[in-house]
């Protein structure tokens, strides 16, 4: 403190020396790092009364933003519409503008009304895919490699929610498989293939609406599991019902493909067991 008092204990004669170096055009910084004054407050009793150097006076970039903001609004323009179009805050906006008058606010037609409506939807849907892909591409990763007995199990679930089963009523001990997502027979090919079915013992059929593009969805499954169209069984047709509103029926619709085990008996009675297993350790888990 006592060096900071006797620093500037000639004041007066700091102050000759600040005055003469502004009435040669000295900036304030140059002023300040000349004769070493490091208080603002110092600075302005120094320099007060002393007008600044043309030099110094530069516009202020805001005061054209400014006057255009007010040009804006006098058209009628919104503060949203002016922060686009400007770039600049709504506070500032606000402060440039409260002396105009408030524009009056049209009134929107109904189509007006609706494509506000319709773009805002829009966004709002594009958001929620791309939050759904990143939640999915986490997910995806989160599994990484499926180890033997993960896909074992997965693929004892899978056929049981999906294969054909044996009922009481109904003796019929044979592995069918049918379902219309492709992703959902590549698992299960891959399953199959992890208890060494051999590929020699796999039928399939392709189940479809009789109005569909049945030669296309034969081609999109043969494709699928790579096998040759003369080696589909026979195609299932199922009648159309104009009364029926059916979903399916864009270009992407394949139907569904059955694939059959044959000589599956044996490897069903052990699907049964396998699943009878996972139940009873359910059942334990929860007890």
């Amino acid at each position: 403190m006592a060096h900071s008092q006797n620093k500037y204990a000639d004041f007066e004669g700091l102050r000759e020396r600040a005055v003469a170096l502004r009435r040669e055009g000295l900036s304030r910084r140059q002023i300040r790092d000349r004769l070493h004054v490091d208080n603002n407050d110092i600075l302005n009793r120094l320099l007060e009364g002393e007008p600044p150097p043309e030099w110094t006076k530069r516009p202020n970039a805001k005061d054209d933003v400014r006057e255009r903001a007010r040009e804006l609004r006098l058209q009628g323009w919104t503060y949203d519409q002016i922060q686009v179009e400007l770039g600049c805050s709504k506070s500032s906006i606000s402060l440039w503008v409260r002396d105009l008058p408030k524009p009056e606010r049209r009134k929107r037609t109904r189509e007006e009304a609706s494509a506000i409506a319709k773009r805002g939807w829009e966004a709002t849907l594009r958001l929620r895919e791309e939050e759904r892909q990143r939640t999915k591409q986490a997910a995806t990763q989160e599994v990484a490699q499926m180890t033997d007995r993960e896909l074992f199990l997965v693929g004892v679930g899978l056929y049981w929610a999906e294969g054909s089963k044996s009922k009481p009523y109904r003796r019929q001990e044979r592995v069918t498989f049918v379902n219309s997502d492709p992703d959902m027979i590549t698992l299960f090919l891959a399953w199959l293939r992890l208890l060494r079915v051999e590929s020699a013992r796999l039928k399939f059929a392709v189940h479809i609406h009789e109005t569909a593009d049945v030669a296309g969805a034969e081609r999109f499954w043969t494709d699928h599991v790579g096998i040759e169209r003369t080696a589909l069984l026979k195609t299932t047709l199922k009648k159309h019902n104009p009364s029926t509103n059916r979903k399916n029926t864009d270009e992407t619709y394949y139907g569904c493909l059955r694939v059959d085990v044959r000589g599956g008996a044996d490897l069903y009675r052990r699907i049964e067991g396998w699943w009878s297993g996972m139940v009873v350790e359910a059942k334990r888990r929860t007890a």
